[in-house]
């Protein structure tokens, strides 16, 4: 009989900031394979390490895998292989909670968003936002108790084409109105496709605020070689952003098409 799967050994379950700080953190961590043809790679190993050394209270995961037979095949189950877990349960640091829906299903496999959490996590929701077949999209909704303060974490990926993206910004909208009460917090995080800088407006009308520095220009993150664009964000209510950072370098663009991005919160 084989053995239980279990989470490689890491210890990032005590943080190094502040207790009254919620660092957060989005990542888009492109099914932790990199490459085409022969020269495809899997990065789900330093992935866990880099998510580690974020140290995040939260981090929002896109374009996770729950399995995929394909890849599992190209990448055998060896030291260095495809995990014989879920990608959501491996990349989380020792002592941390996770939660995982899928948003996309497709012949040999799946996809789909994972929030991991230092606190506790309540019940875990999920919500269709798709525009259309040929995109399949869903907001992971998760109620987080940091240090009593409930904070209600939302995962995101929107879709490729504007249009579609103005539509599941109303969703969300209606979706955050009928789901979370008005006087709780809410961090609004992950791949938001927007190329054109166009939905911080719609997502000011529904009270939200996008986390980044002080009168700086917003952080890149794509592409992770030379990045160019700010597609990967943090959108908050109740809470105020006191330093946004995205870590830079070779191993980090290696990992991923998307460079993370990581902020750090205070109540409001």
């Amino acid at each position: 009989m084989s053995p239980a799967p279990s989470r490689p050994m890491r210890f990032a379950s005590t943080s190094m900031h502040p207790s009254h700080v919620l660092r957060v953190a989005t990542y888009n961590i492109h099914k932790g394979v990199r490459g085409v043809g022969p020269r495809r790679r899997l990065e789900i190993h330093n992935l866990g390490l880099g998510i580690e050394a974020l140290d995040a209270d939260l981090v929002f995961l896109q374009e996770v895998r729950l399995f995929h037979h394909g890849e599992a095949r190209q990448f055998p189950d060896t030291h260095g292989g495809w995990p014989r877990m879920p990608q959501a349960d491996y990349l989380a640091p020792e002592g941390y909670e996770v939660a995982y829906r899928t948003n996309a299903v497709t012949r040999e496999g799946e996809h789909g968003n994972a929030l991991l959490s230092r606190w506790p996590l309540g019940d875990i929701g999920h919500h269709d936002v798709s525009d259309h077949r040929f995109e399949q999209r869903g907001l992971l909704h998760v109620p987080v108790n940091w240090n009593g303060v409930m904070v209600h974490g939302i995962v995101a990926h929107l879709g490729l084409i504007h249009s579609s993206r103005v539509r599941q910004v109303e969703r969300i909208a209606n979706f955050i109105a009928a789901e979370v009460p008005r006087n709780e917090r809410l961090v609004l995080a992950g791949d938001f496709n927007d190329w054109g800088e166009k939905l911080d407006a719609p997502m000011r009308a529904m009270g939200l605020a996008r986390a980044a520095r002080p009168d700086a220009a917003p952080l890149r993150t794509f592409p992770s070689l030379i990045p160019v664009f700010s597609l990967d964000r943090i959108y908050t209510r109740g809470l105020r952003c006191t330093s946004a950072f995205v870590p830079r370098g070779h191993s980090w663009a290696r990992m991923s098409d998307h460079l993370p991005y990581v902020a750090e919160l205070e109540l409001d």
